[in-house]
């Protein structure tokens, strides 16, 4: 007979669908098969000027119909083709879904082009009078609607028929894997019993990249974009920006498989925990990390020897991939020089607010594929981070538990504990 709690008496979440866009493609299927051939979707930006920008490469979705029309209008479509593909592998009505959603997704903020929509809009005096007039009458315009931070969530709880009110969470790049936290406390908390819980970021502005550019934490390996991001590497010098989303619904398992679902997996543990040590810096003796991968073991119950694959954060930035390391090695001691620990990130980019739900779902995919992403551009291994980064080729490997690790700026670490089947 299944065992339907955990050993905190909790009901164990299961996983009963998947839903995936990145710049590889949409659907999980198109994704796993370029991720898995070790192919990269990093490529020339063409979606604004470049000109004199340090950094003119990134991760952008250029094929869907809103890729041109703004970072709320491809935030929106790339949560609700995940959204969609997800609820539709679950067998549950993609217009009546019927439990909460939780969305990660990035900030809300005008584009250049709604600004300058916005000031054209009155005609009659200086520029702030202009605006000030605009902003009286902001209830006429599209953009009200379109600028508000909840409206994205509003819209996929119509289109998919969600209950209660959606919950839009921005947690910089543990957003994705804050999402799916709130979607497993809320199952075992007896609230639901099931969750929509998706992570998109379509904002790869001009906006964004000059931001991030000014931090100096994006790559500027122009020359070969695909070669650009390399967690791990010695000659790594920062991330590339990119958008993307994943969904999961989240289900009781006792729920699931009551209705016959198929199970693709168990939310075994998640652990949080902040860093109050810098706006972009982690602190350096890494506690924080470190607290977050203990805090996620301790909840799925697990010691260092349970788990079999770690997704790393992996950004290829100078600064994390070190931290993460330290983190990991204080963790699990000797064990992390045998365990395999790869980023998709070398492929994908960073997605910021929807990589810890990506990353979570290609965990899953790891473990029912019994295949391991590899970590390509590792041509040059640092040194100091001794870590069997699965460099080039994708591995083949009985993986029965991951832990996913999302470790944002501002200080917002998450980590998720993921298994194959039930305890």
């Amino acid at each position: 007979m299944a065992h339907y709690h955990d050993h905190l008496g909790r009901p164990l979440v299961a996983v009963t669908g998947i839903g995936v866009v990145t710049s590889l493609g949409v659907g999980k299927t198109d994704n796993w098969t370029a991720l898995t051939s070790g192919r990269s979707g990093i490529h020339p930006i063409t979606r604004f000027p470049v000109d004199h920008l340090n950094t003119r490469i990134a991760g952008t979705v250029d094929f869907l119909a809103s890729s041109d029309k703004g970072a709320s209008a491809l935030t929106f479509e790339l949560a609700e083709k995940a959204g969609r593909e997800a609820i539709a592998e679950s067998g549950f009505d993609t217009d009546e879904f019927g439990g909460p959603l939780f969305l990660a997704s990035p900030p809300v903020e005008l584009d250049w082009r709604e600004r300058f929509s916005l000031y054209n809009a009155s005609k009659e005096g200086s520029a702030s009078d202009r605006l000030l007039a605009v902003a009286r009458n902001l209830q006429t315009l599209d953009i009200f609607e379109t600028s508000q931070f909840g409206s994205i969530a509003a819209r996929l709880a119509d289109e998919f028929g969600t209950r209660g009110l959606p919950i839009t969470l921005s947690t910089a790049c543990a957003s994705g894997a804050t999402a799916i936290q709130l979607g497993v406390e809320a199952i075992r908390r007896g609230e639901c019993d099931r969750a929509l819980s998706i992570g998109a970021d379509g904002s790869a502005t001009a906006e964004a990249l000059i931001r991030f550019s000014l931090l100096s934490a994006l790559s500027t390996q122009n020359d070969t974009p695909e070669k650009a991001s390399k967690p791990f590497s010695k000659d790594r010098d920062g991330f590339v920006l990119a958008e993307g989303s994943a969904a999961l619904v989240l289900e009781s398992l006792e729920a699931a498989l009551a209705r016959g679902a198929t199970i693709l997996g168990i939310m075994r543990g998640c652990g949080e925990k902040a860093d109050d040590f810098h706006r972009t810096r982690s602190k350096p003796d890494g506690s924080p990390a470190i607290g977050a991968v203990k805090a996620a073991l301790a909840d799925a119950g697990l010691g260092k020897d349970g788990i079999g694959y770690v997704n790393a954060h992996g950004t290829s930035t100078p600064e994390n991939d070190k931290m993460e390391h330290l983190s990991l090695s204080t963790v699990f001691g000797e064990h992390i020089r045998s365990m395999p620990v790869s980023s998709n990130k070398s492929m994908i980019g960073h997605t910021l607010s929807a990589a810890g739900a990506i990353e979570a779902a290609f965990s899953l995919m790891t473990m029912r594929q019994g295949v391991i992403p590899p970590t390509i551009n590792y041509d040059n291994p640092d040194p100091a981070i001794e870590l069997d980064v699965v460099p080039h080729r994708k591995r083949e490997a009985d993986v029965s538990t991951v832990l996913s690790n999302s470790f944002g700026f501002g200080g917002q670490n998450t980590c998720l504990v993921m298994a194959r089947e039930p305890v």
